[in-house]
């Protein structure tokens, strides 16, 4: 052991030694770049140390200052997209070392960040990645850059609401996407309590927006849990680079020849602010209001939900009927089974008190044979109950008990209320506010301190095993952050509240019953449903099933209603713990440290070495209203560690990167993830490249801790670790029953012989749910035929092992009812998926034409896995634009198809339809006033679609925009 640590101690001391002899050698060079033909500064612009990772990039004046690590004499390189670069030879200090560039239309010269966490041309790039510089972010036809991602190769979005939508790729899709990553400069913008981000709805803006980068397929290996459907990383404008004050405005209106609302607003304000002094100390405000009406979810189509699949019927031919957006019709009663185990019991019970316990009504109506007709039994009633009785038991008793022993007078039936749609329960008043703020001081030329923090609250509706309604909630975060050249080290952390929101099925539920209880509900609907049978010759039994349901509807309360709107209030204001109300009390919070060091500077840029790690703090603290913490406050701490290095050989025709990270959390054991890659250039500017990685994620904080109602009561969703499925008994004396064979025995039940032999029990792994992992092999190829031609392509090969999922089970409670939970556990086999990409960009002229197509195909399945692959097999993007088709106008078009396919979730699961899209924007720039104005839409067609089964149908939104120093 102390061999080891002398060994260490050595290493160090010598890494320390190499750095100390390259900042001897220091080589500082400033100057500026400007544009040929106009003579004006261009901010942004690449200055790179050709062969390293050495860079900066100029402000908004057009300077630059680079401080290099080694001796000269070295080239540098000047980049920027749309311009042709220039090579220069520096040796030595050098100031005044002045470029104008001049514009030239090359493809790919883009640098990237994210897929090796260190700078790269985009062509050189080891796996597949996205990106989305300044330039292409102007000229967006799509509201928002967030609603422009879905323009990406392989990218797809699931559209919950107007504002909240979530990223994906390469299969496995879901509303809240816990397997994709989402960072917000290096920040994780997950919210916690959730462990998927909120869209953008508490992000980065617009304005303030510098690139989007976007890693399909698994990256744990560099950037730890999670990501293994992809990671994507959000940078914000640095205030030394970006100055001055810009603002942006949009009015617009959706809900075009929507019949539900009619056309609406929709407004959006973004400000930013920036400052600098002496290129040490800036600041930098933001601030973004968006304001609409959002997409009202309007699926009535009727739903098992213990099988997962439409059904035929709606509220006025099916009595069970359960609407997809329809929310307090979720429990059920079966006709026969309630009047047997409650109704019947309670009026005998009535009866025999009433009686002193002399006269029990069933033992003697038993007395009369079988097949005894209706008015049989009350001239037996008459004869021989005694009188104060007979009322009682003729009125009363008498129609249950003959109701069972005649199932066309009281069929095998189940029985749901009567719900409220969800525009009725909901909150559609989408709001937006985001702002951020940020302190930046440079110790030196490449070292700088940030304090910064991002808040933001919202209204929106999200989907997940329910529809929730997230009113007024908020995110912040908070971070301390100290980078330099070759370095970073921050520490954040992410605060989540919850405010006002709440679950929609738990409200129309409890209004419910506030108007009238389930207990005088069915009574009142069963003995209306006989009454009608017994006295009504000859009517059916869905007229039937309408008086009932008008006799028990009575008092029911109207939305609009000052009743319905005071039950609402009580409700949405009474926490879910309470027991009587459906609001969460969510005050997550996540803790995070992390650090990184590049050593390839020090190490002259003989190989390339990075080495980082980090450190999470989950603090669950829900109330009891999502997490088992309503007594117990509930930590998880989770760590980890990186390394990759990587060599260029074979004259830099070669590059080889090998990498790997170790993770920890508290209730998994440790896991380690590795990665290779390697780049092969075949001729200059093509590069064929091939990897090999891994992913995984941990259970997230609900798949571990969830103890939540959802459904209207229907189920209950709880966490898969061991303590949570002991909580319920499920691993010893209550163990439940599948949900093959208890739809089994509800349907030996509905044959009027119920054969609990057919219940079958669900073992769970005593180890209980554990993390889920991936290998991901890819082979790709970028390239550029001639300076206007871009090619990309890719296939992929996925391996799942321990995939999470979840089961339905049903455990049987003491008076032999059934509760339904919702439990999530790992996929015995292994699950494949495959598919491809391929995009295409060519310049000619002015204009730029794209496209491309991604293919994704689902392959093996364990016998035990619900499928929810969620994934259109085929889906293309075509695209064509000219920044200036004349002077100062430009416009863009964006079409979109994706084809069928079948989605499967908790909440709800059918046919999502094949549709298409086009997007579109004209503009024109005012160059004298730094400003542009901007008239475009989505869906400018109107066609209105839907990403996943039960969310809300999505139609046009036009605007138009006017933005000011961009």
């Amino acid at each position: 052991m102390n061999k080891i640590f002398t060994k260490a101690i050595f290493a160090f001391l010598l890494l320390c030694i190499t750095g100390l002899v390259a900042q001897a050698q220091n080589v500082t060079i400033s100057g500026s770049v400007s544009d040929k033909a106009t003579k004006e500064p261009i901010p942004g612009v690449g200055i790179t140390v050709k062969g390293t990772t050495i860079a900066t990039a100029t402000n908004m004046s057009g300077k630059y200052t680079l401080t290099v690590k080694q001796a000269a004499p070295f080239t540098i390189v000047i980049s920027y997209v749309g311009y042709a670069s220039i090579e220069k030879e520096v040796t030595g200090n050098t100031s005044n070392l002045d470029f104008e560039i001049e514009t030239a239309t090359v493809l790919g010269q883009e640098v990237v960040i994210s897929a090796s966490r260190t700078p790269e041309r985009i062509l050189e790039s080891p796996v597949s990645v996205e990106r989305m510089g300044p330039a292409v972010l102007k000229e967006l036809s799509a509201p928002s850059f967030y609603d422009a991602l879905t323009n990406m190769k392989g990218v797809e979005i699931s559209a919950q609401s107007l504002t909240f939508k979530s990223i994906n790729t390469r299969g496995f899709n879901s509303n809240g996407n816990t397997r994709f990553n989402q960072l917000v400069d290096g920040m994780d913008n997950q919210a916690p309590g959730l462990n998927f981000s909120v869209g953008n709805i508490i992000g980065i803006s617009d304005l303030d927006l510098d690139n989007v980068e976007l890693l399909p397929g698994a990256s744990s290996a560099l950037y730890g849990a999670g990501g293994i459907s992809g990671t994507m990383l959000m940078t914000s404008k640095s205030p030394f680079d970006y100055q001055g004050a810009s603002f942006s405005y949009k009015s617009g209106i959706n809900h075009v020849n929507d019949n539900n609302t009619g056309n609406q607003q929709y407004n959006q304000l973004d400000v930013r602010l920036a400052k600098a002094w002496n290129n040490k100390f800036a600041v930098k405000a933001t601030f973004s209001f968006l304001q609409a009406k959002d997409w009202q979810a309007d699926n009535y189509s009727n739903f098992d939900r213990n099988g997962r699949a439409f059904k035929a019927g709606d509220r006025a031919s099916d009595p069970a009927y359960d609407g997809i957006n329809v929310y307090g019709d979720e429990s059920s009663q079966n006709m026969r089974s309630i009047v047997q185990q409650s109704i019947e019991p309670t009026i005998r019970a009535g009866i025999l008190a009433a009686s002193g316990g002399a006269f029990n009504p069933k033992t003697v109506l038993d007395n009369l044979p079988a097949g005894t007709s209706y008015p049989a039994y009350l001239n037996f009633i008459n004869a021989n109950v005694p009188a104060p009785l007979r009322p009682a038991v003729s009125g009363q008793y008498l129609p249950f008990y003959f109701g069972l022993k005649n199932q066309t007078i009281l069929p095998n039936q189940e029985v749901t209320r009567t719900g409220y749609n969800e525009n009725a329960l909901v909150d559609y008043n989408t709001q937006s506010l985001k702002t951020s703020g940020s302190l930046h001081y440079r110790f030196t030329p490449t070292i700088e301190g940030i304090a910064q923090i991002n808040w933001g609250t919202g209204t929106s509706v999200y989907t997940g095993s329910d529809r929730y309604s997230l009113r007024n909630f908020s995110i912040g975060q908070y971070k301390l952050e100290l980078k330099g050249q070759d370095f970073f080290v921050r520490g954040y952390t992410t605060q989540e509240r919850s405010g006002d929101s709440y679950i929609s099925s738990i409200l129309g539920a409890f209004i419910n019953e506030a108007s009238k209880t389930s207990q005088t509900w069915y009574p009142q609907y069963i003995s209306t449903y006989i009454g009608a049978k017994l006295t009504t010759p000859g009517i059916t039994d869905a007229q039937a099933h309408a008086a009932a349901r008008n006799v028990a509807d009575q008092g029911r309360f109207v939305p609009g209603t000052p009743q319905f709107e005071a039950a609402k209030d009580k409700i949405v204001n009474s926490t879910i713990a309470s027991g009587t109300g459906a609001k969460f009390d969510d005050k997550t919070n996540l803790y995070h440290y992390e650090g990184m060091y590049n050593f390839s500077n020090a190490l002259n840029n003989v190989v390339e070495l990075q080495v980082g790690g980090s450190y999470r703090i989950y603090q669950l603290r829900s109330g009891g209203t999502i997490f088992d913490d309503l007594t117990d406050k509930i930590d998880i701490n989770e760590y980890g560690a990186f390394a990759q290095i990587a060599k260029k050989m074979f004259d830099d025709k070669f590059k080889l990167a090998v990498s790997g990270r170790y993770d920890k959390s508290s209730n998994f054991d440790g896991r380690f993830t590795p990665r290779v890659s390697g780049v092969l250039t075949v001729a200059p500017d093509n590069n064929i490249r091939v990897s090999y990685q891994t992913g995984y994620r941990n259970p997230t904080t609900q798949n571990q801790y969830i103890d939540l109602s959802v459904a209207g009561g229907l189920q209950r969703l709880i966490g898969g670790i061991p303590s949570m499925l002991e909580k319920y008994h499920m691993l010893t004396t209550d163990i439940p029953y599948t949900d093959v064979s208890y739809r089994a025995f509800l349907g030996s039940v509905a044959a009027g012989a119920p054969n609990p032999a057919l219940l079958k029990q669900y073992n769970f792994d005593p180890r209980g749910v554990r993390p889920e992992s991936v290998q991901a092999y890819e082979v790709g190829y970028k390239g550029l035929l001639g300076s206007r031609f871009l090619i990309d392509a890719y296939a992929y090969y996925n391996t799942y092992k321990n995939f999470i999922t979840a089961v339905d089970v049903f455990q049987q409670n003491d008076d032999n009812s059934f509760s339904k939970f919702g439990v999530p556990v790992n996929a015995t086999g292994k699950v494949t998926s495959y598919g491809g990409a391929l995009g295409l960009d060519y310049l000619i002229g002015g204009y730029n034409l794209s496209g491309n197509v991604s293919y994704n195909k689902l392959g093996d399945l364990p016998t035990d896995y619900i499928n929810d692959f969620n994934t259109p097999e085929i889906r293309y993007n075509l695209g064509l634009g000219n920044k200036e088709i004349i002077k100062n106008f430009g416009f863009n078009v964006n079409y979109r198809w994706q084809d069928k396919f079948y989605w499967n979730s908790s909440f709800a699961s059918g046919d999502v339809p094949s549709f298409n899209t086009i997007d579109a924007q004209v503009n024109l720039k005012i160059p004298s006033v730094k400003s542009m104005v901007k008239l475009g839409g989505s869906n400018i067609l109107n066609k209105y679609y839907f990403t996943s089964y039960g969310n809300p149908s999505v139609g046009a939104l036009y605007y138009i925009g006017f933005t000011f120093n961009p």
